[in-house]
């Protein structure tokens, strides 16, 4: 099974990306108008180098990066993406997207982006991916990810796609990819935290009024130093503490011990804030 393999930006040096460092280290921590234009930039690619000349008239899926409870960054990014292919294949006479999820298994501390080919492969190749599939059948598939670096998300999904026999036609598609083998994946980690160097960078981005809970920043929230978390806590409304809290615990945060002593912060701080209520 050979996918067709599509990304926006081609990554070759480390000084022009094709797009703004800054925005993707937003984008990563939960800025929703980036994912806004990384999402539109990305259908608007795909359109014009494949849907244009190859129009797909089967049901298509859109499925975003594989998740447990707390979607990744990229699932902001498939919400608008979703919505500009949508108006186009209605335009030219195709049918309306499907969406599907690619439920994974294991979560982990580890920041992905750090780690060398071969250290992913082994942190990924320990988790499971699964799908729905008699809901796909007959259906032309698109994966989404935000960034391609050593392809070992993309060898998961494919061997998840061999072990369910699936024999859709299949898209890997990414807003960016690593094109020059002699760049460190760690380059990811430089894109990831290229404008966030401290919790409370986190701010302006939150209170900006188009922020978005992912994956990363409440990893990110829960491994800042008890003393910084607190303060940052302090300034957070109740709303933001409550979900913050609830989306750990259903990701199941609470089992990995370096995320304990916030955690205990947060239950003691909404168990405060619950008795002053009263």
């Amino acid at each position: 099974m050979i996918p067709y393999s599509y990304s926006l930006h081609k990554i070759d040096n480390t000084v022009d990306f094709g797009f703004d460092a800054n925005d993707y280290s937003r984008f990563k921590f939960g800025d929703d108008l980036v994912a806004r234009s990384f999402g539109k930039d990305l259908a608007d690619g795909f359109i014009k180098y494949y849907l244009a000349d190859n129009l797909i008239t089967d049901q298509i899926v859109v499925i975003s990066s594989p998740y447990s409870f707390i979607p990744t960054a990229t699932f902001a990014m498939k919400n608008y993406f979703v919505s500009q292919l949508n108006r186009w294949l209605v335009e030219n006479g195709g049918l309306s997207i499907q969406e599907a999820k690619v439920h994974r298994t294991i979560t982990y501390k580890e920041d992905y982006g750090e780690l060398s080919a071969e250290e992913r492969m082994m942190l990924i190749g320990n988790d499971s991916f699964h799908i729905d599939k008699d809901f796909l059948e007959g259906k032309t598939l698109l994966f989404l990810d935000d960034i391609k670096i050593t392809g070992s998300h993309e060898r998961m999904i494919l061997k998840m796609a061999k072990e369910y026999g699936l024999k859709n036609e299949i898209h890997m598609l990414y807003f960016a990819e690593l094109v020059n083998k002699n760049i460190h994946p760690n380059v990811e980690n430089f894109l990831n935290y290229h404008q966030i160097k401290s919790i409370f960078d986190l701010e302006e981005i939150i209170e900006s009024g188009n922020f978005c809970f992912n994956t990363r920043i409440v990893k990110y929230i829960l491994n800042t130093s008890a003393n910084s978390f607190s303060i940052f806590l302090e300034r957070r409304d109740n709303r933001f503490i409550n979900q913050l809290y609830d989306l750990s615990l259903g990701n199941n945060y609470h089992t990995i011990e370096a995320y304990t002593t916030n955690l205990h912060l947060i239950k003691n701080y909404i168990k405060n804030n619950n008795y002053k209520l009263i």
